[in-house]
């Protein structure tokens, strides 16, 4: 079994740091089941390969036990397929990368580079789909190769194996985790027994992803080998891990600081101003929180299909109640609907909406995972209208209860001042294809600006190759 990992980072050779594995050298290790062995087929400054070549001894693996199970015959694909040996071997070989830990570059650990990971032989023995249905919602760029049964005789038609190449811009922990988790899950097998302690790693490596991801069943379901016991526990954790976002909405420092301005009333009138001049039917409130953006929307007879996105199914609740959809007549009520999801993950559903309002919710998002969110929303969804405020970190001079140097919120990840927000916002435009205009919210300082700041972002419309020729 081959796993490569290469990037583009400059320079490089750093990867060598980040797996704690020296480019110039070839170490191989002793694994319960056979050995590993790393070593770089190219190390530059420019690109760099670390590999990971596993050699499952089937003979030593029979030994050791005394069960009769399929996956224990010494004919097998065990030696040759991405399986949960690899998961095991990732672990124990790579396990301070996958840890997040590195000493010699400890500022690169939390920083996305360009990675591409290829695993060379992936058993997926039901449909291939799968493995882009894994991957794509965590921002990568998936391509599957599929192997014949037999070259010889393509009639036969396909073997259930494919080389698997999935390319992205994140952390390396970030990948390998990936990996650690999913590979299995593919393979839909392991080759030791799962109890108690699979729920402990799960939850662990899925932390911050997995409890929104589009496939999660699944992924539990084949991670923890079909057994129903521990998939219930394992779900039980997972609903009640940490969300990647908080309850935006609750009262907090952020709203008793702004309580006064009646900001946040202002924000959210401007925001529903800006979707009806843009002539939206179908909206989504990415991070909708409690509703009140959705309440007001649903007043507006022009929006007839409005979605509210939050990670936390515990605030969609408080969404639910504010809202009162037990009682909401039908005909307002199927206007509506209230989704769990991320805005860091691909989400299919939302890639019919004509606008979505992003309200005060960025600023939550770590600064890593903005890359994906800015996929997930300008690439995927790709609305004609996007509507996104944010604080204007300019302004807090202003507030004498605000500790020079500190956030509004406790969990702001960050506050742009307003050419730090343009910035970002042109970069959004020239990558995607959108056209941005900028408005204050609130009273506008002569100085510092408004208190808040909203991008409006509209989609350039692409003429088809027959209206360029009737054009010309």
């Amino acid at each position: 079994m081959l796993l490569t990992i290469t990037t583009t980072h400059n320079p490089a050779t750093d990867l060598g740091h980040l797996l704690h594995k020296h480019p110039n050298r070839f170490q191989s290790f002793d694994l319960s089941f056979g050995q590993a062995h790393v070593f770089y087929p190219e190390a530059k400054e420019e690109v760099c390969t670390a590999a990971l070549l596993l050699d499952v001894d089937r003979f030593k693996k029979k030994r050791g036990h005394k069960g009769n199970f399929a996956i224990e015959q010494y004919v097998n694909d065990r030696p040759y397929v991405a399986s949960s040996f690899t998961s095991v071997a990732i672990a124990r070989i790579f396990g301070s990368a996958l840890k997040g830990q590195c000493d010699a570059r400890p500022d690169l650990v939390q920083h996305p580079i360009p990675l591409e990971a290829k695993l060379h032989a992936v058993p997926c023995k039901d449909d291939h789909e799968l493995i882009q249905d894994l991957f794509t919602p965590l921002g990568y760029d998936v391509t599957t190769h599929p192997h014949p049964l037999d070259e010889t005789f393509p009639e036969w038609g396909q073997s259930p194996y494919y080389t698997v190449t999935i390319k992205g811009t994140t952390r390396l922990q970030d990948l390998l985790t990936h990996l650690y988790v999913l590979i299995p899950v593919l393979d839909n097998e392991k080759h030791y027994f799962v109890n108690q302690e699979e729920i402990e790693k799960l939850h662990h490596h899925g932390q911050g992803w997995l409890n929104t991801h589009p496939k999660q069943d699944i992924i539990v379901d084949r991670y923890l080998r079909h057994q129903h016991y521990l998939k219930r526990e394992a779900f039980g954790q997972l609903l009640e891990e940490p969300m990647a976002l908080p309850e935006q909405t609750s009262l907090s420092e952020e709203a008793t600081l702004e309580e006064n301005l009646n900001l946040h009333k202002q924000r959210l009138q401007l925001v529903v101003s800006e979707c009806e001049k843009s002539g939206a039917q179908s909206i989504v409130d990415l991070g909708c929180g409690e509703g009140r953006l959705l309440e007001l929307l649903l007043q507006k007879p022009q929006f007839d299909n409005i979605i509210g996105i939050d990670v936390s199914h515990h605030i969609l609740e408080r969404a639910a109640k504010r809202l009162k959809l037990d009682q909401m007549p039908a005909n307002r009520r199927r206007r509506i609907q209230l989704l769990q999801g991320s805005l860091v993950y691909r989400d299919a559903r939302l890639e019919t909406c004509d606008a979505a309002a992003i309200v005060e919710v960025i600023e939550h998002i770590e600064l890593f995972r903005l890359p994906m969110f800015e996929r997930v929303v300008f690439e995927f969804s790709r609305p004609k209208t996007v509507i996104i405020t944010t604080p204007n970190s300019d302004y807090n001079v202003r507030w004498s209860s605000l500790p020079a140097g500190k956030f509004r919120h406790h969990d702001h990840r960050f506050e742009w001042t307003r050419a730090e927000f343009q910035t970002w916002a042109t970069h959004v435009c020239e990558q995607f294809g959108y056209t941005v205009t900028y408005h204050p919210i609130g009273h506008n300082d002569s100085e510092v600006g408004a208190p808040s700041q909203m991008a409006v972002f509209t989609r350039e419309e692409v003429q088809s190759l027959e209206d360029v020729v009737q054009g010309v």
